[in-house]
């Protein structure tokens, strides 16, 4: 199993430093998330970029009772993080034979000095937090199949992110009602999706408890502070190169990015 996952770690790390599509899956699928994580955690060892967030998704009924978990994560890199004003809209890059996604986020930011404690309540893990901003989280990966073939596959490839834009921050976000919030997602003009938090478990601050103790449960040490990409607002929404993104924030803000294709290497 062990040289099984390095190989298919190999393969995606490979197609993604190459910027090329993988339309076969690289080997045998994962069918539960520890295999998953197995080829996550090799992938990681292999890429050797640093690592400044991770993305958290939802898995559905009824495959989270039969996986044993309702969320999934990964990593998210410091190359593929921008940081946007109200107003820009930065080009975002994605797998235009694979699989590419835009989602609206809240970005929970953990700050420097976790001591690997996992906070029970949402007070506790306010405290373990120095900042919330706007975002929207660019899924995509070299496998065109990568969410199709189950929450093991996508945790297998960095969880299928690609991309993080990082826009203002959320003011009195210490003692905001995120529910609240109404979000909507916009491609090309057009409203892809619309919801508030309420659609999502327990929340942005449970997708933080959730990430820290994946981390923990990992052996990973993320004690130097760490973005959580904390799951879709909106739903999951298919992009493709030469389309715009706008997330709506109702009384908060904005955040846009465009969609290009990456080149090969």
């Amino acid at each position: 199993m062990t040289e099984t996952a390095k190989a298919v770690a190999e393969a995606f790390v490979t197609a993604r430093r190459e910027k090329r599509a993988l339309i076969t899956y690289p080997g045998q699928l994962p069918t539960d998330l520890g295999s998953g994580y197995l080829i996550q955690d090799f992938a990681i060892g292999m890429d050797g970029r640093e690592i400044v967030g991770w993305k958290v998704g939802k898995i559905n009924p009824p495959l989270d009772a039969e996986l044993g978990a309702n969320r999934l994560a990964g990593p998210i890199f410091a190359d593929s993080v921008v940081t946007v004003a109200e107003g820009e809209s930065p080009e975002m890059p994605v797998f235009a034979d694979g699989f590419a996604a835009g989602e609206a986020e809240f970005l929970l930011h953990v700050a420097p000095g976790w001591d690997g404690v996992v906070p029970q309540d949402d007070a506790g893990t306010i405290a373990v937090l120095d900042a919330v901003h706007l975002g929207i989280e660019v899924a995509s990966s070299p496998y065109p199949r990568i969410n199709a073939d189950g929450p093991p596959v996508t945790v297998s490839d960095y969880g299928n992110n690609y991309g993080l834009v990082v826009g203002a921050v959320l003011e009195g976000w210490q003692t905001i009602d995120f529910n609240a919030i109404t979000v909507r997602l916009d491609i090309d003009g057009v409203t892809a999706g619309e919801a508030t938090t309420a659609t999502m478990l327990d929340g942005p601050l449970g997708a933080v408890r959730f990430l820290l103790g994946n981390l923990a449960a990992r052996g990973i040490d993320c004690s130097g502070g760490t973005w959580v990409s904390t799951g879709a607002v909106t739903g999951v929404h298919p992009v493709k190169p030469g389309e715009q993104v706008l997330a709506t924030f109702e009384g908060h803000g904005t955040v846009a990015c465009g969609i290009a294709a990456v080149s090969p290497a």
